[in-house]
């Protein structure tokens, strides 16, 4: 079976490959482009901003989320512009029951969240 045109064992090694590079991001309180996670995920070959990018990162924060551990792909930011996560990032927290008034407010309270969980702190 294949997902976005690869097959779902090169996914499912890709979505493990990825989780530890963000986790990694997020100790480090730092962000990471979409190109850069892109080019450090050797399973499968994403392009920074397709479809496919947007559901493979819409996977690993779901399952995050619903271990309350808050939405890992926060850290994933455009590389240009003003270095916020695309508008699947909210579309996603939005249909998992976030709200989401103020975009940038939501981006920087879930990356306080997702730092805290990843120093060990409690949210």
């Amino acid at each position: 079976m294949a997902k976005y045109g690869f097959p779902e064992e090169a996914w499912d090694r890709a979505i493990d490959q990825a989780h530890a590079v963000l986790v990694q991001i997020a100790r480090s309180e730092d962000l990471i482009s979409y190109s850069n996670l892109c080019s450090r995920i050797p399973a499968i070959q994403l392009e920074p901003h397709s479809y496919a990018m947007r559901e493979f990162l819409g996977e690993i924060s779901t399952a995050e989320h619903h271990r309350g551990k808050g939405l890992l792909s926060v850290v994933v930011v455009y590389k240009h512009g003003d270095q916020h996560p695309g508008p699947g990032f909210f579309e996603l927290a939005r249909g998992l029951g976030y709200q989401v008034d103020d975009e940038t407010q939501f981006w920087i309270d879930q990356l306080r969240v997702v730092y805290a969980v990843h120093r060990g702190d409690s949210p």
